[in-house]
């Protein structure tokens, strides 16, 4: 009896911090370990997924797989190393020179990194896995073909359909998908991003139609913003800055870092004499485009210290032209709106990519149709992406002819368990979280520390203290009331020697009782003060009491 299982510790249902697991029998695979940007959520600097499942069947896992080199598939993987350093991981050579510079930073040192390429078999453990190369906007991206007794599981990745890709480490196998699906797929994972996008996303991912106008009439300087990630279009760029004979100065460490690993592969060369080192560029200079580059939001505040001349190398003129080709992923919008604002106010010539005319690389409704026509899956699983695309994806499938008891549509930890390759209609789960990290270091998974910034934030903190003779319990010094972000203190001078009475007569009753304990009076004062502001300020302020015991001399 063959059993096959497949689910994801993230990716479903939001737009990032994707970790896709498939299991055959004894053996697990798992497929990306990404970050998701946080929105509203204060001083978090991303959200990855629980591996709280992977460390409790650590012996089990034969491998990791990373298609690619964005953050919403890799950027979690050191995450994952430092809490299990053994496993070993799979990643094309880009990919991989990317995530070797990444650890070097953080200090982690034995890695175990496999390089696959594309277009290859490989066997690990008792199973057969086969790659193939996808078209992104990242070189060396890969889908996954996991054989199982009842046929191949795929997961695409990242994905379109482009005829005209000159370039090997982006090309599409068409080839190699055809005899996956001449083989048998049981199950195809395909990315749900573009499923609202009627169409193929080629050639409508191009965005030299978009901004060449700029590069034929623009006299002064010119600077474009883009996601260093975005490797196609950041060629794009530079193809165009050779055609109207502009030299080029890369604006950000990372970006010249992989530009240099596309030359070390032989994937792609910059022209020869056409980039500037940043330690030669002077900001008299003319006939000039900066490409100014990061990540998530790295890229808005960049241009912020630009437009605001806190920067140590560029201020603006009113003669220049800014590309903004940079559209804000979830999560950033704010930051982008920001910078907008900011590049406005300095009077220069502002142009914008339109989103809605250039596609991001991702399959659109005509893409996801060939995968599915290509593959002929026996079930189709939508993955990466809202709710509402893995929707719209799986009404692409219903309406190719697939039964719709033959498309899943799961939720984060909803594991579909396949049997001798029938599907089971008992769903299991597995509990899984969001894990908030600040800094390099995790957060509580519940929220407690997030739910307590969201409240001084909004609401406010009052703190009261008074001090006490240890041995006789009298209160030698206080109240002291202090508020921050609840009440102005004009107005609010009786409510702050209220809420000194509270806490004091609270304290008085307990000793005069016999019951006095510090962390109950604490407990209790904090319960009467809470009521008492609420009642009087409609406010919900975090409540901070403090006893403080002290020994006296008689």
């Amino acid at each position: 009896m063959s059993k096959v299982r497949i689910f994801a510790l993230g990716g479903l249902d939001e737009d990032g911090k994707n970790m896709y697991v498939v299991e055959i029998g004894d053996e697990i695979f798992v497929m990306e370990c990404g970050l998701k940007y946080p929105g509203d959520q204060l001083g978090i600097e991303m959200i990855i997924p629980d591996f709280t499942y992977l460390k409790q069947h650590q012996d089990r896992i034969k491998g990791i797989f990373i298609t690619h080199g964005h953050d919403d598939v890799m950027a979690a993987l050191p995450s994952l190393l430092k809490e299990m350093p053994d496993v070993p991981i799979y990643m094309a050579p880009l990919t991989a020179l990317m995530f070797e510079r990444k650890i070097k930073k953080l200090g982690m040192k034995d890695v175990r990194i496999h390089r696959v390429r594309r277009n290859s078999m490989i066997k690990i453990g008792k199973t057969e896995i086969r790659t193939f190369g996808t078209t992104q906007s990242i070189a060396d991206g890969f889908g996954i073909a996991i054989r199982t007794p009842d046929g191949y599981v795929v997961y695409t990745g990242e994905f379109i359909v482009d005829y005209d890709t000159r370039t090997d480490a982006f090309k599409f196998e068409i080839i190699s998908l055809t005899d996956l699906g001449n083989t048998g797929v049981l199950a195809l994972l395909t990315e749900s991003v573009g499923s609202f996008r009627a169409g193929h996303s080629a050639p409508q991912h191009r965005i030299t139609p978009m901004i060449e106008q700029y590069f034929e009439d623009s006299r002064g300087r010119m600077f474009i913003t883009v996601f260093n990630q975005n490797i196609y279009r950041i060629i794009e760029i530079i193809e165009l800055a050779n055609k109207y004979n502009r030299k080029v100065m890369i604006y950000d460490e990372e970006l010249r870092n992989l530009m240099h690993d596309m030359a070390t592969l032989g994937y792609y060369h910059i022209p020869a004499g056409l980039e500037i080192p940043v330690t030669s560029f002077s900001n008299d200079m003319e006939n000039i485009l900066v490409i100014v580059a990061g990540t998530g939001s790295s890229i808005f505040k960049k241009i912020h210290k630009i437009a605001t001349k806190e920067d140590d190398r560029i201020e603006l003129r009113p003669s220049d032209t800014i590309i903004i080709a940079s559209p804000a992923v979830p999560g950033t919008e704010r930051q982008e709106s920001a910078m907008e604002d900011d590049l406005y106010k300095e009077g220069a010539r502002v142009c914008m990519v339109d989103a809605k005319r250039t596609f991001s690389m991702h399959a659109s409704v005509e893409d996801l149709k060939m995968m599915l026509y290509l593959l002929k899956p026996k079930y189709y699983i939508p993955v990466k992406g809202e709710y509402r695309q893995l929707i719209a994806n799986a009404n692409i499938a219903l309406n190719m002819g697939f039964r719709a008891d033959h498309i899943i549509v799961l939720d984060n930890g909803q594991i579909v368990q396949f049997v001798d390759g029938k599907l089971q209609k008992n769903y299991e789960f597995i509990d899984v979280d969001d894990v908030l990290v600040n800094g390099n270091e995790n957060l509580d998974a519940s929220g407690m520390v997030l739910r307590d910034r969201e409240i001084l934030s909004t609401e406010g903190a009052i703190i009261v203290g008074v001090v006490m003779n240890h041995t006789t319990k009298e209160i030698i010094g206080g109240p002291d009331v202090q508020s921050r972000g609840v009440i102005y203190l004009k107005d609010a001078d009786y409510i702050l020697k209220e809420i000194g009475v509270i806490m004091e007569s609270t304290i008085n009753e307990a000793v005069a009782a016999g019951k006095y304990d510090n962390l109950a009076c604490r407990s209790e004062a904090r319960e009467k003060i809470g009521k008492y502001v609420l009642r009087e300020t409609g406010k919900r302020p975090m409540i901070l009491p403090a006893i403080i015991e002290i020994n006296t001399k008689d």
